[in-house]
């Protein structure tokens, strides 16, 4: 799904409490020369930053006590891959941020392609989605097969 779209850069995020672990996806993707970002917390509820990750690079914590890269430049990636607690149908989620990568999203000026990642169980008839809320363009569950969001565009 990602390579149909050849992207120069992808955001992704660091693992927490049980969320599909893509560092070794991560350090693959960032070897073959694409730029990989993790998102940074710098204030609650702010829009996260993303900065350059490879592997080895020095990370702290940010304000969310979550890795991330301790300093470089940021910028908004091509492609953002977030996980997924829950997950709607219309491609809406739940996850651990406080709507902070739906506040990300609404402040960027360019809108990068939005992928979820996470566990089959998380698939919800719902999840009420707020008006601040923005709708992921795709899903990948453990199936490994890609759910376009019925809110969002469908061609990848």
């Amino acid at each position: 799904l990602v390579a149909t779209r050849v992207p120069r850069s992808i955001g992704l995020y660091w693992p927490i409490r049980g969320e599909p672990d893509l560092r070794p996806w991560m350090a693959q993707t960032c070897e073959s020369g694409v730029r990989i970002a993790l998102p940074v917390a710098v204030a609650r509820d702010r829009p996260l930053a993303f900065r350059d990750w490879r592997p080895g690079r020095l990370l702290g914590r940010d304000a969310w006590n979550v890795p991330c890269p301790a300093e470089g430049p940021t910028f908004v990636p091509d492609v953002v891959i977030a996980p997924l607690l829950g997950f709607d149908p219309d491609g809406f989620r739940l996850g651990y941020g406080d709507g902070a990568l739906d506040r990300t999203l609404a402040a960027t000026s360019h809108r990068p392609l939005v992928i979820g990642v996470g566990h089959p169980s998380g698939a919800l008839a719902t999840v009420y989605p707020q008006p601040h809320d923005i709708a992921m363009d795709w899903v990948l569950v453990g199936d490994g097969q890609p759910r376009a969001c019925t809110g969002r565009s469908k061609t990848p």
